[in-house]
Protein backbone atom coordinates (compact mmCIF):
# COMPACT_ATOMS: atom_id res chain seq x y z
CA UNK A 1 0.00 0.00 0.00
CA UNK A 2 1.25 3.22 -1.22
CA UNK A 3 0.45 6.23 1.05
CA UNK A 4 -0.46 8.60 -2.09
CA UNK A 5 -4.26 8.19 -2.31
CA UNK A 6 -4.60 5.07 0.23
CA UNK A 7 -7.39 5.27 1.78
CA UNK A 8 -7.64 5.11 5.99
CA UNK A 9 -10.79 4.69 8.27
CA UNK A 10 -10.50 5.80 11.76
CA UNK A 11 -13.00 4.52 14.18
CA UNK A 12 -13.15 7.15 16.70
CA UNK A 13 -11.87 9.78 14.49
CA UNK A 14 -13.38 12.57 16.02
CA UNK A 15 -12.15 12.00 19.57
CA UNK A 16 -9.19 13.22 21.23
CA UNK A 17 -6.78 11.01 20.34
CA UNK A 18 -8.25 10.21 16.36
CA UNK A 19 -8.95 13.86 15.74
CA UNK A 20 -4.87 14.56 16.16
CA UNK A 21 -4.16 11.63 14.65
CA UNK A 22 -6.50 12.32 11.48
CA UNK A 23 -4.64 15.76 10.70
CA UNK A 24 -1.35 14.07 10.69
CA UNK A 25 -2.46 11.31 8.31
CA UNK A 26 -4.00 13.86 5.96
CA UNK A 27 -0.96 16.01 6.18
CA UNK A 28 1.38 12.28 5.50
CA UNK A 29 -1.09 11.96 2.21
CA UNK A 30 -3.43 9.64 3.61
CA UNK A 31 -7.43 9.63 2.69
CA UNK A 32 -9.20 9.87 5.56
CA UNK A 33 -12.64 8.78 6.66
CA UNK A 34 -13.94 8.89 9.87
CA UNK A 35 -16.45 6.73 11.53
CA UNK A 36 -17.45 7.79 14.83
CA UNK A 37 -20.65 7.29 16.91
CA UNK A 38 -20.04 10.82 18.48
CA UNK A 39 -21.26 9.64 22.07
CA UNK A 40 -18.22 11.83 23.55
CA UNK A 41 -17.05 14.03 20.83
CA UNK A 42 -18.71 16.19 17.89
CA UNK A 43 -19.04 16.62 14.91
CA UNK A 44 -18.01 20.15 14.30
CA UNK A 45 -14.38 18.31 14.96
CA UNK A 46 -14.45 17.04 11.73
CA UNK A 47 -15.22 20.89 10.56
CA UNK A 48 -12.10 21.67 12.35
CA UNK A 49 -10.15 19.14 11.49
CA UNK A 50 -10.77 20.26 7.85
CA UNK A 51 -9.81 23.89 8.63
CA UNK A 52 -6.40 22.41 9.67
CA UNK A 53 -5.89 20.46 7.08
CA UNK A 54 -7.33 22.59 4.30
CA UNK A 55 -9.28 19.93 2.56
CA UNK A 56 -12.65 17.89 3.25
CA UNK A 57 -12.72 15.08 5.81
CA UNK A 58 -15.27 12.71 4.71
CA UNK A 59 -17.27 11.05 8.30
CA UNK A 60 -20.07 8.40 8.73
CA UNK A 61 -21.92 8.45 11.56
CA UNK A 62 -22.23 4.84 13.32
CA UNK A 63 -21.70 2.27 15.92
CA UNK A 64 -19.21 -0.52 15.87
CA UNK A 65 -22.04 -2.79 17.29
CA UNK A 66 -23.97 -1.83 14.41
CA UNK A 67 -22.92 -4.90 12.15
CA UNK A 68 -24.76 -3.79 8.91
CA UNK A 69 -23.57 -0.22 8.77
CA UNK A 70 -19.92 -1.31 9.09
CA UNK A 71 -19.67 -4.07 7.15
CA UNK A 72 -21.57 -1.27 4.26
CA UNK A 73 -18.59 1.09 4.94
CA UNK A 74 -15.79 -1.64 3.53
CA UNK A 75 -18.11 -2.72 0.89
CA UNK A 76 -19.16 1.05 -0.27
CA UNK A 77 -15.68 2.46 0.11
CA UNK A 78 -11.95 0.89 -0.85
CA UNK A 79 -10.14 0.98 2.65
CA UNK A 80 -6.47 0.08 2.43
CA UNK A 81 -6.19 0.41 6.71
CA UNK A 82 -7.81 0.63 9.68
CA UNK A 83 -6.99 2.87 12.50
CA UNK A 84 -8.45 1.80 15.21
CA UNK A 85 -9.79 4.04 18.30
CA UNK A 86 -13.08 3.98 19.11
CA UNK A 87 -14.05 2.76 22.77
CA UNK A 88 -15.00 3.79 26.20
CA UNK A 89 -12.07 4.73 27.87
CA UNK A 90 -12.84 6.02 31.82
CA UNK A 91 -11.43 3.81 33.69
CA UNK A 92 -13.48 4.73 36.94
CA UNK A 93 -16.98 4.50 34.93
CA UNK A 94 -15.12 0.85 33.94
CA UNK A 95 -15.64 -0.24 37.46
CA UNK A 96 -19.41 0.38 37.56
CA UNK A 97 -20.30 -0.70 34.18
CA UNK A 98 -17.71 -3.34 33.10
CA UNK A 99 -20.12 -5.48 30.97
CA UNK A 100 -20.90 -1.72 28.79
CA UNK A 101 -17.16 -1.58 28.05
CA UNK A 102 -16.58 -5.30 27.46
CA UNK A 103 -19.38 -4.82 25.02
CA UNK A 104 -18.40 -1.72 23.47
CA UNK A 105 -14.76 -2.29 23.66
CA UNK A 106 -14.56 -5.93 22.64
CA UNK A 107 -16.97 -6.66 21.17
CA UNK A 108 -17.03 -3.65 18.67
CA UNK A 109 -14.00 -4.46 17.90
CA UNK A 110 -14.69 -8.16 17.00
CA UNK A 111 -17.25 -6.67 14.49
CA UNK A 112 -14.33 -4.09 13.00
CA UNK A 113 -11.77 -7.27 12.41
CA UNK A 114 -14.77 -8.83 10.93
CA UNK A 115 -15.92 -6.38 8.53
CA UNK A 116 -11.98 -6.10 7.63
CA UNK A 117 -11.68 -9.51 7.00
CA UNK A 118 -14.47 -9.46 4.66
CA UNK A 119 -13.29 -7.03 2.30
CA UNK A 120 -9.64 -8.62 2.58
CA UNK A 121 -8.12 -5.32 4.32
CA UNK A 122 -5.18 -6.75 6.94
CA UNK A 123 -3.66 -3.83 8.17
CA UNK A 124 -4.52 -2.33 11.52
CA UNK A 125 -3.45 0.20 14.06
CA UNK A 126 -4.89 -0.39 17.48
CA UNK A 127 -5.25 2.22 20.48
CA UNK A 128 -4.15 -0.08 23.09
CA UNK A 129 -3.16 1.52 26.68
CA UNK A 130 -0.87 1.26 29.74
CA UNK A 131 -3.41 -0.25 31.69
CA UNK A 132 -2.73 -3.84 30.35
CA UNK A 133 0.48 -3.88 32.62
CA UNK A 134 0.19 -5.42 36.01
CA UNK A 135 0.13 -3.35 39.45
CA UNK A 136 3.08 -5.32 40.34
CA UNK A 137 5.49 -4.59 37.37
CA UNK A 138 8.41 -2.22 37.76
CA UNK A 139 9.15 0.97 36.79
CA UNK A 140 9.96 2.04 34.03
CA UNK A 141 7.50 -0.49 31.95
CA UNK A 142 8.80 -2.16 29.00
CA UNK A 143 6.80 -3.86 26.61
CA UNK A 144 7.67 -7.21 28.55
CA UNK A 145 6.37 -6.30 31.43
CA UNK A 146 4.06 -8.02 33.61
CA UNK A 147 0.64 -7.99 32.17
CA UNK A 148 -2.56 -7.85 34.75
CA UNK A 149 -4.92 -5.18 34.73
CA UNK A 150 -6.52 -3.69 37.62
CA UNK A 151 -10.17 -2.60 36.26
CA UNK A 152 -12.83 -3.36 33.78
CA UNK A 153 -11.19 -0.96 31.06
CA UNK A 154 -7.37 -2.08 30.78
CA UNK A 155 -9.12 -6.00 30.51
CA UNK A 156 -10.78 -4.83 27.73
CA UNK A 157 -7.79 -3.55 26.06
CA UNK A 158 -6.17 -6.61 26.92
CA UNK A 159 -8.21 -8.80 25.62
CA UNK A 160 -8.25 -7.12 22.40
CA UNK A 161 -4.56 -7.39 22.24
CA UNK A 162 -4.78 -10.85 22.73
CA UNK A 163 -7.31 -11.36 19.65
CA UNK A 164 -4.91 -9.55 17.36
CA UNK A 165 -2.19 -11.57 18.71
CA UNK A 166 -4.07 -14.58 17.84
CA UNK A 167 -5.34 -13.59 14.69
CA UNK A 168 -1.79 -12.30 13.25
CA UNK A 169 -0.98 -16.49 14.26
CA UNK A 170 -3.78 -17.67 12.61
CA UNK A 171 -2.78 -15.67 9.25
CA UNK A 172 0.43 -14.04 8.66
CA UNK A 173 -1.14 -11.80 6.12
CA UNK A 174 -2.17 -9.11 8.95
CA UNK A 175 -0.17 -6.07 9.77
CA UNK A 176 -1.14 -5.36 13.56
CA UNK A 177 0.25 -2.54 15.69
CA UNK A 178 -1.03 -2.16 19.79
CA UNK A 179 -0.11 1.15 20.52
CA UNK A 180 0.35 1.44 24.60
CA UNK A 181 0.27 4.81 25.40
CA UNK A 182 0.59 6.28 28.72
CA UNK A 183 -1.05 9.79 30.10
CA UNK A 184 -2.58 11.81 26.66
CA UNK A 185 -2.25 15.63 27.17
CA UNK A 186 -1.71 18.37 25.58
CA UNK A 187 -4.08 19.79 22.09
CA UNK A 188 -3.85 20.64 18.69
CA UNK A 189 -1.00 23.76 18.41
CA UNK A 190 -3.47 25.90 15.94
CA UNK A 191 -5.82 25.61 19.11
CA UNK A 192 -8.87 24.35 17.12
CA UNK A 193 -9.09 21.06 18.44
CA UNK A 194 -8.37 19.49 21.93
CA UNK A 195 -9.22 17.16 24.85
CA UNK A 196 -13.21 18.63 25.24
CA UNK A 197 -14.42 15.79 27.76
CA UNK A 198 -18.74 14.95 28.54
CA UNK A 199 -19.20 16.11 31.84
CA UNK A 200 -16.68 15.96 34.45
CA UNK A 201 -13.13 15.36 33.56
CA UNK A 202 -11.82 12.09 34.60
CA UNK A 203 -8.29 12.71 33.62
CA UNK A 204 -6.17 15.25 35.55
CA UNK A 205 -4.83 18.29 32.79
CA UNK A 206 -8.78 18.82 31.59
CA UNK A 207 -9.65 19.13 35.19
CA UNK A 208 -6.57 21.52 35.74
CA UNK A 209 -7.74 23.44 32.87
CA UNK A 210 -10.98 23.88 34.06
CA UNK A 211 -10.05 25.06 37.29
CA UNK A 212 -7.67 27.49 35.86
CA UNK A 213 -10.74 28.69 33.76
CA UNK A 214 -13.01 28.96 37.13
CA UNK A 215 -15.26 26.70 35.43
CA UNK A 216 -14.12 24.48 38.97
CA UNK A 217 -13.39 25.99 42.16
CA UNK A 218 -10.31 23.31 43.04
CA UNK A 219 -8.97 20.05 42.10
CA UNK A 220 -8.80 17.31 44.32
CA UNK A 221 -5.21 15.90 44.67
CA UNK A 222 -5.91 12.17 45.56
CA UNK A 223 -2.77 11.31 48.45
CA UNK A 224 0.35 13.25 49.25
CA UNK A 225 1.79 10.26 51.31
CA UNK A 226 2.60 8.09 48.25
CA UNK A 227 7.08 7.15 48.23
CA UNK A 228 7.81 10.58 46.28
CA UNK A 229 9.82 13.02 45.61
CA UNK A 230 6.94 15.35 46.58
CA UNK A 231 4.77 12.80 48.04
CA UNK A 232 2.03 12.81 44.92
CA UNK A 233 1.52 10.39 42.41
CA UNK A 234 4.22 10.61 39.24
CA UNK A 235 2.64 9.31 35.79
CA UNK A 236 4.25 9.27 32.14
CA UNK A 237 2.37 12.63 30.38
CA UNK A 238 3.08 12.43 26.97
CA UNK A 239 1.45 15.38 24.38
CA UNK A 240 -1.16 14.34 21.96
CA UNK A 241 0.86 15.48 18.69
CA UNK A 242 3.49 13.34 19.57
CA UNK A 243 1.14 10.42 20.26
CA UNK A 244 -0.46 11.02 16.38
CA UNK A 245 2.98 11.12 15.08
CA UNK A 246 3.40 7.70 16.40
CA UNK A 247 0.61 6.75 15.09
CA UNK A 248 1.34 7.44 11.68
CA UNK A 249 4.76 6.11 12.11
CA UNK A 250 3.17 2.59 12.92
CA UNK A 251 1.29 2.93 9.99
CA UNK A 252 3.93 3.78 7.63
CA UNK A 253 6.08 0.50 9.54
CA UNK A 254 2.88 -1.53 8.68
CA UNK A 255 3.37 -0.75 4.62
CA UNK A 256 6.65 -2.54 4.83
CA UNK A 257 6.54 -4.94 7.44
CA UNK A 258 3.80 -8.09 8.24
CA UNK A 259 3.10 -9.53 11.78
CA UNK A 260 2.25 -8.35 14.83
CA UNK A 261 4.00 -5.06 16.61
CA UNK A 262 3.35 -3.78 20.17
CA UNK A 263 4.97 -0.76 21.30
CA UNK A 264 4.81 1.46 24.27
CA UNK A 265 4.37 5.06 23.49
CA UNK A 266 5.29 7.96 26.49
CA UNK A 267 7.70 10.51 27.24
CA UNK A 268 10.26 7.98 29.02
CA UNK A 269 9.91 10.37 32.51
CA UNK A 270 7.50 10.88 35.40
CA UNK A 271 6.17 13.95 36.32
CA UNK A 272 3.56 14.26 39.81
CA UNK A 273 0.50 15.96 40.16
CA UNK A 274 2.31 18.76 41.98
CA UNK A 275 4.37 19.05 39.14
CA UNK A 276 1.79 19.18 36.33
CA UNK A 277 0.34 22.20 38.55
CA UNK A 278 2.90 23.77 38.66
CA UNK A 279 4.52 23.73 35.38
CA UNK A 280 0.37 24.97 34.69
CA UNK A 281 0.77 27.65 36.68
CA UNK A 282 3.90 28.85 34.95
CA UNK A 283 2.88 28.22 31.53
CA UNK A 284 -0.42 29.61 31.57
CA UNK A 285 0.24 32.98 34.56
CA UNK A 286 -3.00 31.31 35.56
CA UNK A 287 -3.72 29.94 39.49
CA UNK A 288 -5.08 26.19 40.36
CA UNK A 289 -6.16 25.49 43.39
CA UNK A 290 -6.13 22.58 44.53
CA UNK A 291 -6.58 20.03 47.70
CA UNK A 292 -4.65 17.33 48.84
CA UNK A 293 -7.37 14.83 49.88
CA UNK A 294 -7.10 10.88 50.75
CA UNK A 295 -5.80 8.37 48.00
CA UNK A 296 -7.74 6.22 45.53
CA UNK A 297 -8.12 3.00 45.98
CA UNK A 298 -6.14 1.22 43.38
CA UNK A 299 -3.94 4.14 42.15
CA UNK A 300 -0.64 3.50 42.01
CA UNK A 301 2.50 5.83 43.37
CA UNK A 302 4.54 5.45 40.20
CA UNK A 303 4.31 4.77 36.31
CA UNK A 304 5.63 5.53 33.20
CA UNK A 305 7.18 4.42 30.13
CA UNK A 306 10.27 2.90 28.14
CA UNK A 307 9.54 3.91 24.91
CA UNK A 308 13.23 2.93 23.43
CA UNK A 309 11.50 -0.09 21.10
CA UNK A 310 8.97 2.45 19.68
CA UNK A 311 12.30 4.70 18.56
CA UNK A 312 14.30 1.64 17.45
CA UNK A 313 11.82 0.64 15.17
CA UNK A 314 9.58 3.48 14.10
CA UNK A 315 12.39 6.30 14.60
CA UNK A 316 9.78 7.67 16.94
CA UNK A 317 10.51 9.85 20.49
CA UNK A 318 8.30 12.31 22.25
CA UNK A 319 9.19 15.84 21.62
CA UNK A 320 7.27 18.30 23.27
CA UNK A 321 7.70 19.20 26.79
CA UNK A 322 4.95 19.60 29.70
CA UNK A 323 5.10 23.77 28.94
CA UNK A 324 3.93 22.46 25.17
CA UNK A 325 0.92 20.58 26.88
CA UNK A 326 0.21 23.43 29.26
CA UNK A 327 0.72 26.37 26.62
CA UNK A 328 -1.71 24.51 23.86
CA UNK A 329 -3.86 23.03 26.56
CA UNK A 330 -4.27 27.00 27.98
CA UNK A 331 -4.35 27.99 24.02
CA UNK A 332 -7.20 25.62 22.97
CA UNK A 333 -9.33 26.60 25.97
CA UNK A 334 -8.84 30.50 25.32
CA UNK A 335 -9.82 29.99 21.77
CA UNK A 336 -12.85 27.67 22.97
CA UNK A 337 -14.20 29.61 26.28
CA UNK A 338 -17.27 30.81 25.18
CA UNK A 339 -18.62 27.42 23.85
CA UNK A 340 -16.97 25.40 26.50
CA UNK A 341 -19.04 27.70 28.86
CA UNK A 342 -22.24 27.31 27.45
CA UNK A 343 -21.98 23.05 28.29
Amino acid sequence: MNTANSKVLVTGGAGFIGSHTCTLLIDAGYEVIIYDNFSNSLVSVVDRISEISNRPVQYIIGDLLDKEKLNNVFTEHTIDAVLHFAGLKAVGESVIKPIDYFITNVEGTLNLINAMQRSNVKTLVFSSSATVYGANAVVPYTEESPLGPTNPYGNSKLMVEQILADLSASDPEWRIACLRYFNPVGAHPSGLIGEDPMGIPNNLLPYVAQVAEGRREKLSVYGGDYPTPDGTGVRDYVHVMDLAKGHVSAMSYLLDNKGLLTLNLGTGTGLSVLEIINSFEMSTHAKVPYEIVSRRPGDLAVYWSDPSKAEKLLNWKAEKSIQDVCTDIWRWHSYNKASLQKK
